[in-house]
C-alpha cells in the first residue's frame, strides 16, 4: 500500500483531516513530526493547513526550516510527490520549493468559504484525475492566503504551466491573477491555499447542487497520488 507521511509542525490544525482523506483514497497515512530527520520510507508526503509555529515571523517561514524540511526538500528535488495545503503551501514557499510569496488577504479578513476553482494544469502528480479547465469546488479559510509575485514571475508561471488552479466567481484574498495554487517544473510538488482533504467524505464536503454537503472533488488530488506513484514504482 502507498504510504503517504503527513507533516505535524506546532500549530497544525489539519494533519489529521489529511491523514484521513489519504486513507478513504486508499494509501496508508503516516504520521510525521517536524522535530525529525525520518521519512519513515513514505512514498509521498503532505504539508497540512494550520498555523505552524502561531504564524511568527511569516507563515511558514519557522516550520520551513525545521529539520524534517531538509529531508522533504530531498525527496521533492528526487521527485516524491509533495503536497503543501494553505500553511503547507506557505511553507513550500518559504522553503523556496515553489515560487513567490503569500501576504495577508487584502481585506484584511480571514476567509472561510466553499470556493470554485478552475484545474489549470492536470499534468501534476496531485492533479492528474482532473481534465484541464475542469471546474471544482474546495473549501477555503485563509487569513493570510494573497499570492503574490513580481510581473516576470508571474509571466514565467503563466507561460510555463506552473499556475495549478485559479480561483473562479471571486478572488478571496486578492492573489494576483486569481492563483489559487501552482506546480513545479516536474509536476511532482503543488501548494494551494483551499483545503481539498475538506471534500473527500460524502457528508462533509462542500454543497453541490445534487445534495448539501455531498462534494468529494479534494478526493481526486490524493488517488491521483497514489496514481502517481504507482505510475513510478
Amino acid at each position: 500500500m502507498t504510504r503517504v507521511g503527513v507533516v505535524t509542525f506546532p500549530g497544525s490544525l489539519d494533519d489529521r483531516d489529511a491523514q484521513r482523506a489519504v486513507r478513504i483514497a486508499g494509501g496508508e497515512p503516516v504520521a510525521l513530526w517536524h522535530g525529525e530527520h525520518d521519512l519513515h520510507g513514505v512514498d509521498a508526503i503532505v504539508l497540512p493547513g494550520g498555523f505552524s509555529y502561531g504564524d511568527y515571523l511569516r507563515c511558514g517561514a519557522i516550520a520551513a526550516r525545521s529539520p524534517i524540511m531538509a529531508e522533504i526538500i530531498d525527496a521533492a528535488h528526487a521527485g516524491m510527490p509533495v503536497l503543501g495545503i494553505c500553511n503547507g503551501f506557505q511553507v513550500l514557499v518559504e522553503a523556496h520549493l515553489l515560487p513567490g510569496g503569500l501576504i495577508r488577504n487584502d481585506h484584511g479578513d480571514f476567509v472561510c468559504r466553499d470556493q470554485r476553482l478552475r484545474v489549470e494544469n492536470a499534468g501534476t502528480a496531485w492533479t492528474s484525475r482532473f481534465e484541464p479547465g475542469q471546474e471544482i469546488t474546495i473549501p477555503l479559510k485563509n487569513g493570510e492566503g494573497g499570492y503574490i509575485a513580481t510581473d516576470d514571475e508571474l509571466d514565467r508561471l503563466e507561460g510555463e504551466g506552473l499556475v495549478a488552479f485559479r480561483y473562479l466567481d471571486v478572488n478571496p484574498n486578492g492573489s494576483l491573477r486569481d492563483i489559487a495554487g501552482l506546480t513545479n517544473a516536474r509536476g511532482n510538488v503543488v501548494g494551494l491555499m483551499p483545503h481539498p482533504e475538506h471534500a473527500v467524505e460524502p457528508g462533509f464536503g462542500p454543497d453541490t447542487p445534487a445534495a448539501m454537503s455531498s462534494g468529494v472533488d479534494g478526493l481526486e488530488f490524493f488517488r491521483s497520488a497514489l496514481e502517481s506513484v504507482l505510475a513510478r514504482a
